[in-house]
């Protein structure tokens, strides 16, 4: 299924080392034909890292995609009565936010519009940038894989040698990912090597 004429969330939390990776992937998305309804989490907002300043790539991505993000818990509840979006995209998705989701903890406008998106029984597409996620989320990973809805782009290792328990996505395969996600698929191979030795 392709995604033109399709209304996609775009959640983007506080693994700051991945905007670059995922700003590329919004464009895609439009590209593709698709609206875009970007959703924050504070840290975005709030946090300035040599990533860049406090609010700069939320004012990319809202320029980009000619859209006031949702950035608070009210504003983010609607979307699962009005069914408005087709489905929802978190990347990056920090560990935080992967283990909040896994045990059903609403508190942030990414994870009440998660929580709105499964309700309308439509996919959740995770693409994760953690430390941690063989390590302390591995457990969370494996639930939500069982999870109904819910659809990872897919990931490996980062730097396993320096960062054994690191994972993050493959950013460039959110597109296909959520183009799955719509049939209710997942996009495989689902693990990836990404570290490239030297």
């Amino acid at each position: 299924m392709k995604l033109e004429g399709k209304t996609i969330g775009f959640a983007v939390t506080g693994s700051h080392c991945t905007y670059s990776e995922v700003y590329p992937e919004i464009e895609r998305v439009l590209e593709a034909g698709a609206g875009v309804i970007p959703i924050f989490t504070n840290s975005v907002m709030q946090v300035s890292t040599r990533f860049g300043d406090a609010g700069t790539w939320a004012s990319k991505i809202e320029e980009l995609t000619g859209m006031k993000a949702i950035t608070t818990i009210p504003e983010a509840e609607p979307l699962g009565p009005t069914k408005r979006l087709d489905a929802l995209v978190i990347a990056p998705c920090t560990g935080s936010t992967l283990s909040r989701l896994a045990n059903a903890q609403t508190d942030s406008p990414v994870l009440m519009a998660a929580k709105a998106t499964m309700r309308n029984d439509r996919p959740v597409v995770v693409a994760i940038s953690t430390n941690d996620g063989l390590g302390l989320n591995l457990h969370n990973i494996a639930k939500l894989l069982n999870m109904k809805n819910l659809f990872f782009v897919p990931f490996g290792q980062d730097d396993p040698f320096a960062k054994m328990n690191s994972l993050v996505a493959e950013m460039t395969k959110i597109v296909p990912t959520v183009e799955a996600a719509l049939e209710k698929k997942q996009l495989q191979p689902l693990l990836l090597e990404r570290y490239k030795a030297m």
